[in-house]
């Protein structure tokens, strides 16, 4: 009878751990220095304090190595308690956002942070995430590859969705995760009164509320809070409650021991699908997709360079026989995912913390555009070429590739033409030219002056658009300028207002926006590109309308054209100043003082199914946001957009908004939205897709839900502010600190593109349009006469490699979207990352590697399955179907000679 007793009492799980902001309204500077003071504090109380027998270390590895890097001293303790279990970090590397930075980011960051904690020891095999502003739908998936079964959270979940803590998180793809939520927060048994009196009656009102909510008989209890010392009393408290609370049980744990606990307890939970994303009793800044657009700018611009472009050129440079350089690609992503904790990459920062952000992001850029400049110059040095003016051209995909492409070059004076390998002349045109003879050639080395070497007399920085044949699938070609031949490179300007390729023709109207003719079908959208700028009263967590707001349409608006014509692409570019409110007291008075400049620039390339976007604009005022609008005509329930790993549909209108106000949600349910790379409207035979390289953000608005809004920037004054419309109550973050840097004073620029199509979503293949939309092809010049400081000198190679290669390619019939291609991290293999990206379609591939090799699957830590592909030298590897939303990764490994 006394073991039923205790089977029925309430256990209470003690869980010891600190809340770690890297840096927030205060610096990483500020917070290292007292990491330090807290990790030592920690190992002491774990080594000599009786009864203190786990700590949580915030679940990130990161934490470690900047301990290690001050203390190394410490190194064997963090081991030994690692090791042991009791002192628990991974799997993250930082406690990452999941929404607005990509699919890649939050892999490499588990896989680094889980090599980072069982570097220690141990890897805490808990998705444990206190704090990020929301949960994507793809999670459960990417959880589960990485071996990690259960889930632990705070944001998200209201108790409409799930009264309990406990359920079945199921995602996008089916997979599932047993969850747990901490339904008040990571910081709810942090503040412990130690009178008698006093804590008698805190448990009885802090455990009931958690018993209330508890599905068994367990109950999370997180003692601790953002960067707090360790209460080093606490296994006397824990003594303590046992005496004055003997209906319950009290223990200390850590969160892999509770989860296994209580997963044993647990029966006929609940499934709750798809992104956890409500705001009832939690905040979930839903707006934070475009707080510090410049920021956000870059991180995108960053992550696409490394997963689009140079892991593959370093893979295809480690197959001809150079070193991956693991470490500095490695170094790379931890400065990316400094960035990528869910404050940093957030935005919602002191002015000091973003200023620091950027720098990092200067880093990482500087680090991989340097990296990826010289193994394409090592692979272009040893190929086997006679000419001075020889371009190694770089396909990333794993498909051959064609069609119009933009090139750097440094010219001398003088016409030329443009051939590929077969001498098939291309035809070119020239869009930028500036002379920089000086300092070009002032930087020569020769470093064997015996060698004759061709110096031009003047020599000019310029960028071309070239119609490229086909280039080879992940690998290169070489194109050669031929100064003996004189082509056609000039554009023709004039004050017209129309331009077409052989899919669109796009003119200006009266009123300032665009026609857009989709020339295959014949029909005509209206009205479109029209920029709306109207006040922001938010902060640096949440957009929000001012009380009184003041929104101005450039529909109307005075333009100036100018249009430049040529055989390889047409641009259209239109210049036009809003009169706006200068701030938001002139806003709520209706008054526009205040110019807003806007040049935009819009392009068709010969045979491209794109319309491409540049827009420039000179911000001079304050508190406000700039969208631009897509009027598709499509009325629509559901948009469409790329998720980490695939696509997701979300309604257009939201119930609870009807019922927020009177149920005091901490945040109004609203519809804007997260993406990846697109959003779409689509009714089953027709649809349109904005693409983006900039802010992940967008809002499907209109009375019938027909356009597409996608932010290009919001700007605001403080960190936090109060009861705003879209958020009553408290400043979130710290309302006495200002941002003026968040007002983007100055020139601003975003690029994106329009795709429309006359076919169901899934048959226009948008996620490989976007995805080939940021996968430029890249460049590189081999000229002797730039050897020297302005590149660094670089001695002559031998030179072995053919004009053409591919490594990797994909059979004529896949259908899936390539997400990574890069060496393995501990073997000898590369690892491709697939994934479906279609809403209700299959999709395969058929993949064929540069060699004989192995195909075999492995999960996202870069583990064998144990299940090999049929392969053949001649056919490569059929990957299995993948259903929705499923990705995919597969170790190949070349046979050895």
């Amino acid at each position: 009878m006394e073991g039923d007793r205790d089977m029925s009492r309430t256990k209470v799980h003690v869980i010891p751990h600190t809340h770690w902001d890297r840096e927030w309204y205060f610096t990483t500077s500020r917070s290292k220095v007292y990491l330090v003071k807290h990790v030592k504090e920690v190992l002491d109380a774990l080594e000599t304090k009786d009864g203190f027998k786990y700590y949580l270390l915030d679940a990130q590895g990161s934490l470690l190595d900047d301990y290690i890097k001050w203390c190394p001293e410490d190194e064997e303790r963090i081991r030994r308690l690692v090791t042991d279990k009791r002192l628990m970090t991974g799997p993250w590397y930082t406690q990452t956002d999941q929404l607005v930075i990509s699919g890649e980011s939050i892999v490499r960051n588990l896989y680094y942070g889980m090599e980072t904690a069982q570097k220690y020891g141990h890897a805490m095999k808990v998705g444990y995430v206190p704090d990020a502003f929301g949960q994507s739908a793809q999670m459960p998936q990417i959880y589960q590859e990485f071996g990690i079964r259960h889930f632990l959270f705070w944001r998200g979940v209201a108790d409409n969705t799930n009264p309990k803590t406990e359920f079945l998180w199921k995602g996008s793809d089916g997979s599932q995760v047993y969850a747990v939520q901490m339904p008040f927060g990571y910081y709810y048994g942090g503040n412990i009164p130690e009178e008698p009196g006093e804590l008698e009656a805190y448990l009885d009102s802090q455990i009931g509320a958690l018993e209330a909510k508890a599905s068994t008989r367990h109950v999370y209890f997180p003692n601790g809070f953002d960067q707090a010392p360790i209460r080093l009393n606490l296994p006397e408290l824990i003594r303590t409650f046992n005496e004055l609370d003997p209906e319950r049980e009290y223990v200390m744990n850590e969160p892999e021991r509770f989860l296994a606990e209580i997963e044993k307890d647990s029966k006929g939970l609940p499934v709750l699908e798809g992104e956890l994303m409500e705001a009832k009793h939690m905040r979930i800044h839903k707006s934070i997709f475009s707080t510090r657009a410049d920021l956000k700018q870059q991180n995108n611009e960053i992550e696409n360079l490394i997963v689009n472009t140079l892991e593959p050129v370093l893979s295809i440079s480690h197959a001809l026989g150079h070193e991956y350089p693991h470490q500095i690609v490695k170094d790379i992503w931890k400065l990316l995912f400094e960035n990528a904790a869910h404050d940093s990459i957030g935005g919602c920062n002191s002015d000091t913390t973003n200023r620091d952000v950027a720098f990092r992001y200067k880093q990482a850029r500087d680090i991989a555009e340097n990296l990826l400049e010289l193994h394409k110059r090592w692979i272009a040095s040893r190929i086997k070429q006679e000419e001075t003016f020889a371009f190694t051209i770089f396909n990333t995909l794993p498909y051959p590739r064609k069609g119009v492409t933009e090139i750097d070059a440094y010219l001398p004076e003088g016409g030329f033409v443009v051939r590929d390998t077969n001498g098939q002349q291309l035809p070119y045109t020239i869009t930028e030219k500036v002379e920089q003879t000086d300092y070009v050639l002032g930087q020569h080395i020769d470093l064997n002056p015996s060698k004759k070497v061709y110096l031009p007399e003047r020599v000019f920085r310029a960028k071309l658009l070239v119609e490229l044949q086909e280039v080879p699938a992940m690998g290169y070609t070489q194109i050669v300028f031929d100064f003996s031949s004189t082509g056609d490179a000039i554009a023709e300007r004039s004050n017209g207002s129309c331009i077409e390729n052989e899919f669109y023709a796009v003119a200006v109207q009266d009123n300032g926006a665009l026609r857009i003719t989709d020339k295959i079908s014949g029909r005509v959208y209206a009205d479109q590109m029209v920029f709306e700028e109207n006040g922001d009263d938010g902060d640096s967590y949440n957009y929000s309308p001012p009380e009184r707001d003041l929104t101005v349409s450039s529909l109307g608006a005075d333009v100036e054209t100018i249009t430049s014509k040529s055989p390889v692409a047409e641009e259209l570019s239109l210049r036009m100043k809003l009169k706006v409110p200068h701030d938001l007291n002139e806003r709520a008075a209706a008054v526009t003082s205040a110019m807003l400049p806007l040049q935009a620039s819009v392009s068709l390339r010969k045979g491209e199914r794109l319309i491409r976007f540049s827009v420039k604009v000179d911000n001079r005022v304050l508190s406000h946001r700039l969208r631009v609008l897509f009027d598709t005509g499509i009325a629509s329930r559901l948009s469409i957009a790329d998720q980490p790993f695939g696509v997701i549909a979300r309604p257009t209108t939201l119930e609870e908004v009807k019922v927020w106000e009177r149920e005091q949600w901490t945040e109004k349910p609203i519809t804007i939205e997260a993406m990846q790379s697109y959003a779409a409207l689509n009714d089953g035979s027709r649809g349109v897709a904005v693409l983006t390289e900039g802010v992940r953000e967008y809002e499907i608005i209109g009375p019938d839900h027909d356009t597409i809004a996608l932010t290009l920037f919001r700007t605001f004054g403080f960190m936090g502010k109060e009861n705003l419309l879209y958020r009553p109550g408290r400043a979130s973050g710290e309302k006495i600190v200002e941002t003026p840097d968040a007002q983007l004073l100055g020139e601003l620029s975003f690029t994106f593109a329009l795709h429309v199509h006359e076919s169901g979503f899934d048959e226009a293949d948008i996620a490989q349009a976007a995805k080939e939309y940021l996968t430029p092809l890249s460049s590189y010049q081999l000229s002797d006469f730039l050897n020297g400081r302005l590149i660094f000198a670089f001695r002559d190679e031998e030179r072995i490699f053919e004009q053409s290669y591919s490594l990797l390619s994909f059979g004529e019939d896949s259908s899936v979207v390539l997400s990574a291609f890069k060496k393995a991290e501990h073997s000898e293999g590369y690892i491709v990352r697939v994934f479906n990206p279609y809403l209700d379609k299959n999709a395969t591939a058929r993949i064929t590697f540069g060699k004989s090799a192995r195909y075999e699957l492995a999960s996202l830590d870069e583990r064998s399955k144990g299940e090999a592909l049929a392969s053949s030298d001649a056919d490569g590897a059929q990957l299995p179907e993948l259903e929705h939303c499923k990705l995919l990764t597969v170790l190949v490994t070349p046979e050895s000679k």
